[in-house]
């Protein structure tokens, strides 16, 4: 039974490429790259041209960014790392949107006594830029950061970033953007746009897992959280992923080019097949968030009175690999946080499922994925109605 992979937002297969250039570097480039000796340099070499290309990918100068070890570290040095530069300065402003490494976080520092401001968001999962407004208007000089996603993992709503960037510029408050599900996905200047602070993870692009990246605004200062050397210009300690860094560096090249052939429209245009397959096949079966702008590679759809687990069991049977937007804890699945902080009642947020496509689904699979899950959906309510 051949594999349908549909799970694209969670990881991504790491490209071929990436995966030659890791294996050659990780035999003939291994030395520390803070090393005067020549491996060293070598390995020092391979770092740079990989930062290049990153930066030719996002449209930033080299200097702007620097590598971590996941999206998350990046996402908690962005935000921890700002509110330490800004000793007064202590308000966090974010959303219930966010991923986890944001929402949680966010969550830890209300705990140990931050103020966090969460702005609303209407039921198609955007964020209230009227909002955002007021609270900038009355609190500028006390807020470190506003933070908010580009475009959601769960969903693919694209928050107005330009909108809120701009905002923020005009009140003198540092905006950064978890951009983890647009970078490598979408086009990308931030030499245009008014971002302060923008985060994003290799393997969401064909890269390899264990690298992030933090863009970082030219004359910007954060407080690095790792302590104990000097690498990154002293903004992350820790002996770099030479390997990994490389990885990424080929990943963002290819992905520069998949975009400027607009990969991404064939890409949107099998997702939005895929909607159309299920919503005339399924009864009672409606795609969350629809009414809002979504990136092109995702879809998060509701299937009334059943529970995501099950479908999930008989895709998977069936060779298709989705997921819920939720997290397993202790044998059981709870709903999705950023259904319920859309307004969905647990039963439908329970019942949905999210399919994420990548530059690899062709149309066969998404056709195959079509049917399969029309029939999984059909042969579960026809079970539950037997009882």
């Amino acid at each position: 039974m051949q594999s349908i992979y549909l799970d694209n937002n969670a990881t991504t297969k790491p490209a071929p490429q990436v995966l030659a250039a890791m294996t050659e570097v990780a035999q003939l480039a291994w030395a520390n790259p803070s090393s005067i000796h020549r491996a060293g340099q070598a390995a020092r070499r391979h770092v740079e041209l990989a930062r290049e290309s990153v930066c030719g990918l996002i449209g930033c100068e080299d200097r702007e960014l620097i590598f971590t070890s996941s999206g998350t570290e990046a996402a908690n040095l962005a935000i921890l790392g700002t509110l330490a530069a800004q000793s007064n300065r202590n308000v966090l402003v974010t959303s219930r949107l966010e991923h986890s490494a944001v929402r949680e976080l966010a969550e830890s520092l209300e705990e140990r006594g931050n103020e966090v401001i969460w702005l609303a968001n209407d039921h198609s999962g955007l964020v209230d830029v009227d909002l955002l407004r007021d609270v900038l208007t009355r609190r500028a000089n006390e807020i470190a950061v506003v933070s908010i996603m580009w475009a959601n993992n769960e969903t693919g709503v694209i928050q107005p970033v330009r909108e809120m960037g701009l905002l923020c510029r005009e009140h003198g408050v540092c905006f950064y953007t978890d951009a983890t599900q647009w970078v490598g996905k979408m086009p990308t200047d931030l030499a245009s746009l008014p971002i302060d602070l923008l985060t994003f993870a290799a393997h969401k692009f064909h890269g390899p897992k264990g690298v992030g990246g933090l863009f970082i605004k030219r004359n910007l200062r954060i407080e690095p959280q790792m302590i104990g050397g000097g690498q990154e210009r002293g903004r992350r300690a820790g002996t770099e992923n030479v390997a990994g860094i490389v990885g990424m560096g080929v990943a963002a090249g290819l992905a520069k080019q998949w975009i400027s052939a607009n990969g991404h429209e064939r890409v949107a245009a099998l997702r939005n097949s895929f909607e159309q397959h299920i919503v005339e096949t399924v009864q009672d079966a409606s795609i969350n968030a629809v009414e809002a702008p979504r990136i092109g590679d995702v879809t998060n759809i509701a299937f009334a009175k059943l529970e995501a687990e099950a479908i999930l069991l008989m895709l998977s049977e069936r060779g298709v690999c989705a997921s819920a937007g939720a997290a397993c804890s202790s044998g059981s699945v709870e709903p999705s946080a950023v259904l319920l902080a859309m307004g969905f009642s647990p039963e439908l947020a329970f019942g949905s499922i999210r399919f994420s496509l990548s530059r690899d689904t062709t149309r066969e699979e998404i056709d195959r994925a079509g049917e399969i899950t029309t029939d999984v959906v059909a042969k579960l309510r026809a079970s539950f109605a037997a009882v």
